[in-house]
């Protein structure tokens, strides 16, 4: 049987090996139909004594052992002996090892890269936790070394130095500005119109210099910084009112244009 299936089937060529395979299975399950039918006829024999019985099942125990250890020993044996339908087998074998084995590659790889964003972010922990030590360490250093000197006498000593030598740069800084103002913007002389002299009895108004109105800014920005403007008096000559609101020295209320105030630097 085996020799005309293997004819048929190097006849029939690689294109039939899967009907092969199914033909011989059918036979191997007919065989074990025909066995499984000839196990329940024996099951469907006459009762009989209790003793004759027991005897039976222990022959026929004995009976089903040896089988089974023949069956544990034989090896298995190949369904097919046509090469085409084993080629054709090991060809499908083989792809579907090939997709497994695709498939546990894409797993792994996408592990590794879940793996490898996760270090980056630890790393990143670590060198972040490092510096926020290493920054505290440094603190730490530098309180000691202070607590190890007793330098708050020193400390007093060199601010009380500091705010001195602010002090006389301030007064260098005020004298030289006075200076500058007064050589270069000084008291504006007063020209009298004769037909308004004729006119009128009142005396002219005395204007004063940039540095006083400077001077007038600055006390009331000092004084009342929430209300920081200054009324914009006759005494104030024009041009200099035009020059310190022309360079952003002074700003007009927005609402008010008699009024002035410096401009906060």
């Amino acid at each position: 049987m085996a020799d005309s299936l293997s004819e048929v089937t190097n006849s029939a060529g690689p294109v039939g090996a899967k009907e092969e395979i199914l033909h011989e299975c059918e036979s191997i399950w007919k065989q074990l139909e025909e066995w499984q039918s000839k196990i329940m006829l024996l099951g469907t024999e006459t009762l009989l004594p209790p003793d004759a019985k027991l005897s039976l099942l222990v022959l026929q125990w004995k009976a089903l052992t040896a089988d089974c250890h023949q069956w544990q020993a034989r090896s298995p044996e190949v369904i097919a002996t046509n090469r085409d339908v084993l080629l054709e087998l090991g060809k499908e074998e083989l792809q579907k090892v090939k997709n497994e084995l695709e498939m546990m590659l894409s797993m792994v790889q996408s592990k590794n890269k879940l793996l490898d964003e996760a270090l980056k972010r630890e790393q990143q922990w670590y060198e972040e936790q490092k510096h926020i030590v290493d920054t505290f360490k440094k603190f730490e250093e530098e309180a000691n070394t202070q607590a190890e000197q007793p330098s708050t006498e020193r400390e007093f000593d060199e601010l009380k130095n500091k705010i001195l030598k602010l002090k006389a740069c301030k007064k260098k800084l005020l004298r030289a500005l006075g200076e500058f103002l007064d050589e270069h913007f000084p008291r504006p002389e007063i020209v009298e119109n004769t037909e308004k002299k004729n006119s009128s009895a009142e005396p002219p108004v005395e204007l004063i210099t940039l540095k006083e109105i400077l001077e007038i800014l600055i006390k009331k920005l000092m004084s009342t910084p929430h209300d920081p403007y200054i009324t914009i008096h006759e005494s104030f000559w024009p041009p200099y009112i035009e020059l310190l609101l022309r360079y952003g020295i002074a700003l007009i209320h927005p609402e008010d244009a008699s009024r002035m105030r410096l401009q906060a630097f």
